[in-house]
């Protein structure tokens, strides 16, 4: 039997497809590899990307330092919180209700926004609410809590460590992408060119794992850290004015209170801040304005300093002439009223200063000095003009001068407005021998590598408006005002302040007219101190606080004044003047001590306790390691000397302590401290007995023994005085 081929038709397509298939595939191999490239993908880099590994260097944002080098705004590490929710990840959210309870506690999220958070389905991984960016101790509170599923991204944020400090002056940031930040606001976006980081990189090639291969080919950009701004701020100064201010504000619920501290002989600004306030941690900001060099207004009496200095420069000033006060008539106008409407009777011109006389200055103003004379003055004190402070945003008040009631009002405050800058800087020419200063904040920028100043300012003599002689003679008559006038309130035990008082009238804004009712003023205060050679200048104003019957404008006014002008001048080592007319008297039996360092605590305790001297010892070392204050200081008998051994150290009860105590307390254990109120050490926030730790804060209130009687009453509640 004969077996026939038989072709199967259906094989045979199948198999000449396959074939077809193969020799594509084989063509398609080979052009690949001879081009390696598939339709426009460079295959070559397209391995080598996946087989590098890319990380971001971080670089930190520059620090802003106050002039002492403490920093008031840096960079520190933060966290944010995640949580995984994938079940086949070994560890995962098992409990997202009691993960959320847990965590509600420390996170800035209710508990059940957080619950919700950590109850999504088909995620891996989810940012925890209220998570972002925590601090370090919030981070150290949630890993005690020992939750499956919860991890960390470390990450960079912004801090303020003063909290509510100069925060108009500072600014604050915000973030740009993923652990960007930028400038918003304040010195930290004008600056934010110097301050602003640039994030290094780091790449190399690894297998699957991450694990650089044998020629991994790193390639490293360095990250450069932003500039170091240093500001002309004192720490220690603002922190007070802060604190007074925040007392004032809880206290007497104002619209408004602005407070500046300058150093006259240079015009750098010590301190500076406003009421209301934000914490730029929080940026619980309501108003962008910084009041004290954006907010125009009367400024009420205290322009009168520049009236009388104008008259006295010219000549045509004599405090002994005598007036008639309580109304100056004028042709075609309402007569000029004293702020008590009645007036003093016939006085001289001195009583009419010291009385914040209305009628005397409009008589200097239209008789003695004359129209254009006087405008010709308020333009050299630069109050038609910003000063060019280095802050964002000056304005300029604006000098109203048409008409004949509005050349008399300006000579006494009122219409003209003008911005407590402008009258700190006009200030300086009083307190400074006739030298105006221009006010800076920025003392320099410097780049943290090379330490190469990028950007310096120095003191600028911004005009000379009148002479020695005359800033001496404005002084002597202004400390009058503070010791027989007005200015009562502001005498500060001790020195001798020269100073003008202020109320202004307040323009309703629906109204369109001058408020009215008790209290219904902007209350204020420009002094200087010591008077014979002013080494600070403080302006304060407070708008329309609520006031009680019994109570004076000048009340929050000086309460914010003397303690931040007291303080500040203790703190600057300014002594008292009748403390030192007693060094004088007794400077020959003056006590010099050694240095005891290396030396016995014992031994060095007896020695000084028999030359006079309170002694403290601290540590519980036997060997004296440091002590203030230093060796050779020339000390009066019973002053405190505090010896430092190695060893713990407990800390001691404070009270009764003077502030300068206080201070050497401070320097010799190299931890912060903040003083609130004067007089003497009253509470501490450092328990007695409790170790010092590095990094402790201390604050310390001080309590006056008794507050000596004063006489308010030549000062009004309202009106322009």
């Amino acid at each position: 039997m004969e077996n026939k081929f038989k072709f199967n038709w259906g094989a045979g397509v199948i198999m000449l497809v396959f074939s077809l298939l193969f020799f594509v595939l084989i063509g398609r191999f080979f052009y690949i590899a001879y081009t390696k490239h598939i339709e426009n993908v460079d295959l070559k880099a397209y391995a080598e990307e996946k087989w590098t590994r890319h990380k971001t260097l971080d670089a930190n944002r520059g620090t802003i330092f106050d002039r002492h080098g403490q920093a008031i705004a840096k960079d520190i590490p933060s966290y944010t919180v995640t949580a995984t929710l994938d079940k086949k990840y070994p560890t995962h959210i098992n409990d997202p209700a009691a993960a959320a309870s847990k965590l509600a506690g420390v996170l800035d999220a209710d508990e059940g926004t957080i619950e919700e958070a950590l109850s999504k389905k088909k995620l891996f991984e989810v940012q925890v609410p209220g998570g972002r960016k925590i601090s370090h101790s919030d981070k150290e509170k949630i890993e005690k809590m020992k939750i499956d599923g919860i991890d960390f991204r470390p990450e960079t944020k912004r801090y303020y460590p003063n909290q509510t400090f100069a925060p108009y002056v500072i600014g604050y940031t915000n973030e740009q992408g993923e652990n960007e930040i930028s400038g918003a606001f304040g010195l930290e976006k004008t600056l934010d060119k110097y301050l602003k980081e640039t994030n290094g990189s780091l790449s190399f090639k690894s297998d699957t794992k991450g694990v650089k291969l044998p020629d991994p080919g790193e390639k490293i950009k360095k990250p450069k850290n932003g500039s170091n701004v240093y500001l002309t701020l004192d720490e220690k100064i603002q922190m007070v004015l802060e604190q007074s201010m925040d007392k004032a504000n809880k206290k007497y619920k104002p619209k408004k209170i602005i407070g500046i501290v300058a150093d006259p002989k240079t015009g750098r600004i010590l301190a500076m801040s406003n009421r209301p306030a934000f914490n730029p941690n929080k940026r619980n900001i309501k108003d962008f304005t910084n009041l004290a060099i954006s907010d125009p207004y009367e400024p009420g009496s205290t322009m009168k300093i520049f009236t009388l200095a104008a008259a006295i420069q010219e000549g045509v000033y004599n405090g002994n002439e005598t007036y008639k006060s309580g109304q100056y008539k004028i042709p075609h106008n309402r007569p000029i009223s004293d702020h008590n409407k009645v007036g003093w009777g016939t006085i001289t011109f001195n009583e009419g200063v010291q009385n914040s006389s209305n009628v005397l200055f409009s008589k200097l103003a239209r008789e003695k000095l004359g129209y254009d004379r006087l405008l010709n003055y308020l333009k050299k004190f630069g109050l038609d003009r910003p000063t060019g402070i280095d802050l964002p945003n000056e304005k300029s008040g604006r000098i109203l001068y048409n008409y004949e009631i509005e050349k008399l009002t300006t000579a006494f405050g009122q219409g003209t407005t003008v911005t407590p800058i402008q009258q700190i800087q006009a200030a300086t020419a009083i307190a400074n021998g006739g030298k105006m200063m221009k006010p800076y904040v920025i003392d320099k920028v410097v780049d943290p590598t090379d330490k190469k100043v990028l950007l310096q300012h120095k003191p600028e003599v911004a005009g000379r408006p009148i002479s020695e002689k005359t800033s001496k003679e404005v002084r002597d008559i202004l400390e009058t005002v503070v010791t027989k006038g007005t200015g009562k309130p502001y005498q500060i035990k001790g020195y001798s302040v020269a100073g003008k008082t202020g109320t202004a009238q307040v323009v309703d804004k629906e109204s369109g007219r001058y408020a009215h009712g008790w209290g219904q003023n902007v209350f204020s205060f420009m002094g200087m101190a010591p008077k014979d050679d002013p080494k600070l200048l403080v302006y304060v104003a407070v708008d329309r606080p609520h006031l009680k019957n019994n109570e004076l404008g000048s009340y929050p006014v000086s309460d914010v004044f003397t303690t931040v002008m007291k303080n500040s001048l203790q703190y600057l080592n300014i002594e008292p003047e009748d403390e030192k007319e007693t060094k004088r008297k007794i400077s020959d039996s003056s006590i010099k001590i050694d240095d005891y360092s290396g030396e016995e605590s014992a031994k060095a305790e007896d020695e000084l306790k028999q030359k006079g001297m309170k002694v403290l010892t601290l540590g519980s070392g036997s060997q004296v390691i440091s002590q203030q204050p230093s060796a050779s200081s020339g000390l009066l008998p019973g002053e405190r000397i505090i010896l430092r051994t190695e060893g713990d150290v407990q800390m001691p009860d404070l009270t009764g302590w003077s502030l300068t105590d206080v201070l050497k307390f401070s320097k010799i254990m190299d931890i912060d401290a903040s003083v609130k109120g004067s007089g003497f050490a009253s509470k501490q926030s450092l328990k007695k007995g409790s170790v010092i730790k590095d990094k402790d804060y201390l604050t310390v209130e001080f309590e006056k023994p008794q507050m000596p009687s004063v006489n308010l009453s030549d000062e009004s509640g309202g009106g322009t005085e």
